[in-house]
């Protein structure tokens, strides 16, 4: 080992605090209020310990500032479903609007199952986030009991004793009817969402009370959040009695045009199809997918925002923001036949 070599092992050892204030010449609590940016220290004893710090290669200990002020600067984001790619750009949002805030997000997908939901929020709570972004499942459920003290907000379900942030539903669905109705379709078929969720009511709701006021609801069937379809929707799709039809989600949409070229019926020339969310997918797809355009980047921007204005303000009462939505109109819908 040649004279100015360190002793082995301890370019590995993380520098501490102590040595930060050693070299720089300034007291320990100097040198916390200046890597902490608090206190009181001038501004040339910052910078000057901020150098310092930087050459020696220190690095605050997150842990051991957890321990001291309770907060580990950590928010959970919990979503029902990944392989949707609504979601992915959902927590991409999420992700960017907490790190320009100082916070890291610990992501986890429920894989919509209930008790995936259950182990996710409990590990997120016992890991001790300081609070939660939460897009739940449904509006059902015991996962209400387990975040109960940890600050929350919801996206897209309207729960009680939560910060809410969602879309308009309702307007998306009237948006989509009209839509279908103005191109002349007068016989339109609805593939809703799981009514188990308030927002996928919603939109089947208004789309439905739309269609009956102007035109007439030739069927309406359920399906999960997927391009797979149930029996009871192929059935639907394959009946020919309906020249529009409104989808309760995106993924829904792509897996109903998908059914409809399997049996022979061409999008848009003889049947309409219109989704909901607007996913990255839909303007790739052919024909491009028509679509209800949902606020994603302004609703992930407003909870992230409300979460950390709730973590501060935990006695205030509870809010609920709600984003109007827009009507993405592409080739998958088109004038109703003859």
């Amino acid at each position: 080992m040649s004279k100015g070599d360190a002793p082995a092992g301890r370019a590995s050892v993380r520098p501490t605090l102590k040595e930060v204030a050693k070299a720089a010449g300034v007291s320990l609590a100097s040198a916390s209020y200046a890597v902490n940016g608090a206190g009181s220290v001038g501004e040339a004893t910052r910078a000057h310990v901020l150098k310092v710090a930087a050459e020696l290669g220190y690095r605050p200990n997150a842990s051991a500032k957890a321990m001291k002020t309770g907060r580990t600067h950590a928010i959970g984001l919990i979503v029902p479903d990944l392989t949707n790619p609504f979601f992915p750009s959902l927590a991409q949002v999420v992700i960017q609007a907490a790190r320009a805030q100082g916070y890291s997000v610990l992501l986890t997908d429920t894989e919509g199952s209930p008790q995936s939901e259950l182990t996710a929020v409990d590990l997120l709570v016992r890991q001790g986030v300081d609070g939660v972004v939460w897009f739940p499942i449904d509006d059902t459920g015991p996962v209400q009991r387990l975040i109960r003290g940890v600050p929350a907000v919801v996206l897209d379900r309207a729960l009680d004793g939560y910060d809410v942030v969602q879309a308009d539903y309702a307007q998306g669905g009237a948006l989509a009817a009209d839509h279908l109705l103005d191109l002349g379709h007068t016989r339109i078929g609805v593939i809703t969402g799981p009514y188990a969720a308030s927002s996928a009511r919603q939109r089947a709701e208004a789309a439905i009370a739309r269609i009956q006021a102007r035109g007439s609801l030739a069927w309406t069937v359920s399906n999960a959040f997927s391009v797979d379809l149930e029996p009871d929707v192929r059935t639907a799709l394959a009946s020919s009695t309906a020249t529009g039809i409104i989808c309760g989600a995106d993924l829904i949409a792509i897996g109903a045009m998908r059914e409809l070229r399997r049996i022979g019926v061409p999008v848009p020339e003889q049947v309409s199809v219109i989704g909901f969310d607007d996913i990255p997918w839909a303007q790739w797809h052919a024909p491009a997918l028509s679509t209800i355009e949902m606020p994603v980047e302004e609703m992930g921007e407003a909870a992230v925002e409300r979460l950390l204005h709730r973590m501060a303000n935990p006695q205030e009462p509870h809010r609920r923001l709600v984003f109007k939505v827009g009507l993405a109109a592409r080739e998958s819908t088109g004038p109703s036949p003859p």
